[in-house]
């Protein structure tokens, strides 16, 4: 692959960015006001359309009602939603009124609700329903600076709640007598001005509030316009969380380019929605891949026979296609004509569930098996993975259509920086890094340094044409009683690419002397296998305690460990009654497994593996 070069053309195009995202999207409402903008599901399931004139005609509106309100500029506005149309409006009319956006995700407690909102001093809240204005009702008394609730789904009391509706005919009336208000607004904003408070879900203690700039997102928008690999012809499925960074920065991205979006945060509908949809290209995390990839190996697997048999002939086929390829070397006219029918048969298929019109798939938010993604090159689906952090606006390396490295998170982003310290940590600068933490100047320092450096906490290599690996975290490398060093993100990204039945794998050994694992299956994947092996509608918990389940995942182990220096080999594992939860504390809401509570959870498992 060709090292990645930055043109005089692509600096031009990002030192000339808007001054604000706010700019950004007024730019983008007059460049291509009869576009179509956004799609998304009405209450009957029928999918709705506006225009960019429409959508900036509702912002303007809903912007203006958060004046009345008495918004101020970087005054904190929250949004607590799942994904859907009224985020995206809700988010723009924030920044249009000068505001920043304090993300809360839906499935946050109370508690910590309580806690988000009183750290960043939000002063109205967007609620997605009853149950969200539940919770800020059970702690109205701890947030004396709410002066207003805004509900998507649900009745207002004509008082501290008021609907979606009701603001924007407050933003028409207020129109009426303040006709610039908004274009005011938006000509106040700057670069450094605070435009979205994130709080880390984190795998430890309390979230932190990263504040990030308008500057941020409007240059990862910007790079993207640079790097030429979307236009305003493509079209963008969106589900991914927008309390997320990734889904923030998909937003940005689209502003900048001019593409349509279709919206539905509903996971359960992703497959579905594809085939509806037919996007070009989509944002989504690893466990999607890999929960496709395990439903459809799983499926064929059940099936066995001459299918199964096809199956595996086609992978063989494929994935030698994909290294040939890939190297830059001809690919044999056999191989060619295997390949050929391997597609007729097989990947034409696989690309299908995807609605068969995906140019590429962007995965982040956290390590992608680098087998997985080869399989999916095998299949012609391109899963190019990208790296960064909520605190440098979640983009700072991605791969491109025309220049990518499978097991890669590719090169930097033109205008930025990036090395790798002494220790072996990333280090990042840029445009795209957060202003620090909220209210928390002590930590602010520790991660930023006094030139502007961005302590990442991961640990990686750089090779000779620029693409950066992941090789582990910090925090994460535990070392074994007998004083070697393990890196569990890249066991597990192993073992998920070897088994298609496991939803996570905690692998765990700190100061212990070998290495254990904690696993869990998805359910889905269970309930297929389960069905083809005499226990159809026998309960979960039951199908993965059983003798049959435990030899599966003991061979699969077994050619894990076949792959692995002794010292990393797992020699004792257990398969969790359930699969992990956001719910329970598990996992955070962008899908990151909490190591110490997992651990905690089930340390007598643990212990008895060590007895």
């Amino acid at each position: 692959m060709p090292p990645q070069v930055v043109t005089p053309e692509q600096l031009a195009i990002i030192e000339d960015r808007p001054a604000s995202v706010s700019a950004m999207f007024f730019d983008r409402v007059h460049k291509s006001a009869a576009r179509e903008a956004y799609r998304y599901p009405d209450e009957n399931e029928n999918w709705q359309s506006l225009t960019w004139a429409e959508t900036g005609d509702r912002v303007t509106n809903l912007a203006a009602g958060l004046v009345s309100l008495g918004i101020e500029a970087e005054q904190r506005v929250a949004i607590a939603s799942g994904t859907r149309i009224e985020w995206i409006l809700a988010d723009l009319a924030v920044m249009a009124a000068g505001g920043a956006t304090t993300t809360v995700y839906p499935t946050t407690m109370a508690d910590d609700v309580a806690y988000i909102l009183a750290d960043s001093d939000s002063r109205v809240v967007f609620a997605e329903d009853d149950e969200q204005v539940a919770k800020l009702r059970q702690k109205h008394s701890e947030l004396p600076s709410l002066s207003k609730v805004v509900v998507f789904d649900g009745e207002g009391d004509g008082d501290w709640v008021i609907t979606f509706e009701d603001l924007e005919k407050l933003g028409a009336a207020y129109l009426a007598d303040h006709p610039t208000v908004v274009d005011e607004r938006v000509a106040a904003t700057n670069g450094d001005s605070l435009a979205t408070l994130i709080y880390t879900s984190g795998t430890t203690g309390r979230p932190k509030g990263v504040r990030l700039s308008h500057d941020g997102w409007v240059y990862e928008g910007t790079v993207m316009v640079a790097a030429d690999i979307l236009s305003e012809d493509d079209l963008q499925f969106l589900w991914l969380p927008m309390a997320h960074s990734f889904g923030k920065v998909l937003l940005s991205t689209q502003l900048a380019i001019g593409f349509a979006t279709a919206i539905d945060g509903r996971v359960p509908r992703i497959v579905d929605n594809l085939a509806i949809v037919k996007p070009t290209f989509m944002g989504a995390a690893p466990r999607i891949f890999e929960k496709a990839y395990g439903r459809i190996v799983g499926m064929t697997e059940a099936e066995g026979g001459a299918k199964l048999k096809i199956f595996q002939w086609a992978e063989k086929v494929g994935i030698a296609h994909s290294r040939a390829v890939r190297s830059g070397k001809p690919v044999s006219p056999i191989l060619k004509a295997q390949f050929a029918v391997a597609d007729k048969l097989v990947f034409s298929k696989v690309r299908a569930r995807f609605g068969g019109r995906v140019r590429f798939f962007i995965s982040g938010a956290a390590a992608l098996s680098p087998d997985i993604a080869e399989w999916f090159h095998a299949a012609g689906v391109l899963i190019l993975e990208g790296y960064g952090l909520t605190e440098n606006s979640a983009g700072a390396f991605v791969n491109h259509p025309d220049n990518f490295k499978l097991g890669s998170v590719g090169t930097a982003f033109p205008g930025s920086e990036a090395r790798i310290a002494e220790d072996g940590e990333i280090l990042i600068k840029g445009p795209h890094v957060m202003r620090g933490y909220h209210n928390l100047d002590t930590e602010s320092a520790s991660t930023l340094t006094s030139d502007g450096w961005l302590h990442t906490g991961d640990e990686g290599r750089i090779d000779e044409d620029g693409f950066l690996y992941i090789t582990g975290r910090k925090k994460e490398l535990f070392k074994t009683s007998g004083g070697k060093y393990v890196a569990p993100p890249h066991i597990e990204g192993m073992f998920k690419g070897i088994s298609s039945l496991t939803s996570q794998i905690v692998v765990h050994g700190n100061e212990r002397n070998f290495c254990s694992a904690l696993i869990t299956l998805d359910p889905d994947g269970v309930a297929e296998w389960a069905a083809h092996h005499g226990m159809k509608d026998k309960p979960y918990a039951e199908v993965v305690a059983s003798p049959e389940m435990h030899d599966v995942i003991q061979g699969q182990i077994d050619e894990l460990n076949s792959k692995l220096n002794r010292w990393e080999t797992i020699k004792k594992f257990a398969i969790l009654d359930h699969d992990l939860s956001v719910e329970n504390g598990e996992i955070t809401p962008s899908m990151k497994v909490k190591r110490n509570v997992v651990e905690a959870n089930n340390k007598e498992i643990l212990d008895a593996f060590y007895a």
